[in-house]
């Protein structure tokens, strides 16, 4: 039996799946939504100037809504950077932190000021595109829009701000009832969508000639090469051995077996990425549109292939690599975990020496996934730059693609296998390397 069929055998399974489906192809058409009042030929001209820049970029997460100014513009980024503010106020703000340890009530409410977050940075962003746009123009000299004025303004808010709590209510329909992360899954299709065309467009430079046929394979194995590094990444493992005690209870002997504590090489996954990215085009879309010298040469300092970018940017990555593993591992709780079941690692003493040897492991990978990430957004970026190949094949959008595809077939795999199927890949279960 072919994998898909097997699927088709598991009415819960079929159903996620199919519900996830049509959540992307509702999320697909609500990017074909223009917002009213905008001269939708003047915007895709002016866009196209600044393809190249952080708006090929905020183009790229919003899954070509920007260019289009959708009602889907905003795409999810800002539902991202108020994650990303609310876990940072969570590390310093002792309500906030306690709130994170009571459990489901706790992360509820945590999610009800992210969503609250989500809406003020919508609004923020909004205003500022709106009232930007107003004073730009199409190359040929026709305004981008209509009417300007305090009603397009407040329209125009209102839409973006709207079609993002809808995009965030999507995302999470898609985890709760689903499969995969639904906010990944919403930028992993707004990636692959635009595929098609950086296809055509690679294409049509080499027939113009502003792209030599000779480097098309290079950039072709460069791009297999990477997919190659990041999926044998994502899946590479630590496996730290667990010895646990043998207990006597009456007749009865417990423990005794062996097993193994799998730690990611990349401990955070695409998540690093994902959020430096979103810091990024956040100053960026203001800096655009605020016509000011000192917001325009920042704006300028920060844009895609200057130094100052790529030097933020690895940095944002290396942080929130090393942020997020400290927020979802914790070695105390693990180490008291394992003493309290019996367990221990052989060589290494229960208690506080488990937890400072897990904390140097958890370190060392960390450093090795942030190396890795930084790695795979940049070097690509730098060298396809140079060749005038669409933004679309730089490595953050093939690490996205690559790591959300894989968490999304091992929840895939995790439903096959719970029913007892062999699991959706024909040799077996997408297993972790040592």
């Amino acid at each position: 039996m072919s994998g898909i069929a097997r699927i088709a055998a598991i009415p819960e399974l079929r159903r996620r799946i199919i519900f996830t489906l049509l959540m992307l192809c509702v999320y697909r058409m609500g990017v074909q939504i223009p917002t009213p009042g905008i001269n939708g030929e003047a915007l895709s001209a002016f866009f196209e100037q600044y393809s190249s820049t952080l708006f090929g970029m905020f183009n790229m997460f919003s899954g070509g809504g920007l260019e289009n100014f959708s009602i889907f513009a905003l795409g999810i980024m800002p539902y991202i950077s108020a994650s990303i503010i609310i876990q940072l106020l969570t590390v310093v703000v002792p309500q906030l932190e306690a709130l994170s340890k009571e459990g489901e009530a706790g992360r509820r409410k945590i999610t009800q000021y992210t969503r609250y977050g989500t809406v003020v940075l919508s609004v923020i962003q909004g205003f500022f595109i709106a009232a930007g746009l107003e004073g730009h123009t199409g190359p040929n000299g026709m305004p981008i829009v209509l009417d300007p004025g305090l009603q397009f303004r407040l329209m125009t808010v209102l839409t973006l701000t709207s079609g993002t709590a809808f995009i965030m209510w999507l995302g999470e329909q898609m985890t709760e009832r689903g499969i995969g992360n639904g906010i990944s899954l919403i930028i992993f299709s707004g990636i692959v969508a635009r595929l098609p065309a950086a296809f055509g467009n690679s294409i049509e430079l080499i027939k113009a000639g502003e792209l030599s046929l000779m480097f098309a394979p290079v950039v072709l194995l460069m791009i297999i090469a990477v997919i190659a590094f990041i999926i044998f990444m994502e899946t590479s493992q630590r496996r730290i051995p667990i010895q646990y005690a043998k207990r006597v209870v009456g007749r009865h002997v417990y423990g005794g077996q062996s097993s193994h504590l799998p730690l990611k090489i990349n401990v955070s996954g695409v998540i690093p990425p994902i959020f430096a990215s979103s810091i990024m085009m956040f100053p960026a879309t203001i800096g655009t549109f605020v016509q000011i010298d000192w917001v325009q040469r920042a704006s300028a300092a920060l844009s895609p292939g200057t130094p100052w970018y790529y030097v933020l940017f690895v940095g944002l990555i290396v942080f929130f690599c090393f942020f997020y593993a400290a927020v979802t591992f914790k070695p105390d709780d693990v180490a008291e975990n394992l003493k309290k079941n019996g367990g221990f690692i052989p060589g290494i003493r229960p208690g506080k020496k488990t937890a400072d040897f897990l904390d140097k492991t958890l370190m060392r990978l960390t450093v090795i996934g942030a190396v890795y990430l930084s790695a795979v957004c940049v070097m690509p970026t730098l060298l396809i730059s140079g060749l005038n190949v669409p933004f679309y094949f730089g490595g953050t959008a093939l690490l996205i693609v690559v790591g959300v595809a894989i968490d999304t077939i091992a929840q895939i795999e995790s439903h096959m296998i719970m029913r007892n199927y062999d699991g959706f890949m024909k040799a077996g279960r997408i297993q972790g390397r040592r």
